[in-house]
């Protein structure tokens, strides 16, 4: 049982990593990218090519897995986004984000293969070690250590603040001579940087696999829905309660199971308190 709870633990950091990503691009452009998960998927895949197919030292394979992530993330604002932003205030962003996600997501299927492929071990350790196995740790430590990391960034830097100034108005910070468009783009590098570590610490755990990006796109959205859309808390809390509810419903009942516990869970929230755990009451001003 203590492993069901600590492989739980591992899968609900993911997922509220996922949910973390969904906020740091939504702050500055008000839009929920379908890539989101794409940026761990290429990260994995990337760090497993370079590491194990190319035999790069580990480092290497980290600092070059991070930098395609964020150039990910770069190309989905630029590509996706910045264009439909500038024309239309529709949510035509979600066909471009989703054609971008399939792109993607085909090419590297292509390209890699369509069969789960094994992560090379980050650190010399046997594989009995059971619960303190590293492909537990590494992504629960990862995301600790990222959402601190974010904090920080957005209570004690001066960068932090203005990206504070945009989410709350865009409109006034760019009329102080912000320049959101910039902001933007450098919430989409973030989210990169971020899908980027968590996605190849976690990638013992999910394997090297080219459809990775879609389930966390999903659960990642899930966890942000239970959480509340803008609240990194209920982004947190949201991915871990719902990675343990999707683990001990496999546990107990099989994995046919997991989905159904995971929109079930979205569908209790959108019913019962649509603005979720930590999410502010959205007030229609007549």
């Amino acid at each position: 049982m203590l492993s069901v709870l600590i492989t739980g633990l591992a899968i609900g950091a993911l997922y509220s990593a996922a949910a973390l990503a969904y906020n740091v691009m939504y702050s500055t452009s008000k839009v929920l990218s379908i890539t989101t998960g794409h940026t761990f998927m290429v990260s994995s895949v990337a760090g497993a090519f370079l590491i194990g197919d190319l035999g790069l030292p580990k480092p290497v394979g980290l600092i070059g897995a991070v930098v395609i992530s964020i150039l990910f993330g770069l190309a989905t604002e630029r590509i996706a986004i910045r264009r439909i932003l500038a024309r239309s205030e529709e949510h035509l962003w979600l066909l471009s984000t989703l054609a971008l996600a399939t792109i993607v997501q085909q090419s590297v299927g292509l390209w890699w293969g369509t069969e789960p492929r094994a992560f090379p071990r980050l650190i010399p350790q046997d594989f009995t070690a059971g619960i303190w196995d590293q492909k537990y740790w590494l992504v629960i430590g990862t995301v600790v250590i990222v959402a601190l990391g974010l904090d920080w960034f957005y209570r004690h830097t001066l960068f932090g603040k203005v990206f504070l100034a945009v989410a709350e108005d865009p409109f006034a910070a760019k009329a102080r001579g912000i320049a959101t468009d910039r902001i933007r783009a450098f919430s989409y590098g973030i989210a990169g940087f971020l899908g980027g570590l968590v996605g190849f610490a976690a990638g013992q755990l999910t394997f090297a696999y080219f459809a990775l990006g879609l389930t966390l796109t999903l659960f990642g959205f899930i966890a942000l829905a239970a959480g509340g859309l803008g609240s990194n808390m209920g982004a947190i809390v949201g991915g871990l309660v719902l990675g343990l509810l999707s683990t001990f419903a496999t546990y107990f009942f099989g994995g046919e199971y997991q989905q159904t516990i995971a929109v079930g869970l979205l569908m209790l929230f959108l019913l019962i308190k649509p603005e979720g755990l930590f999410g502010n009451k959205q007030v229609r001003h007549v």
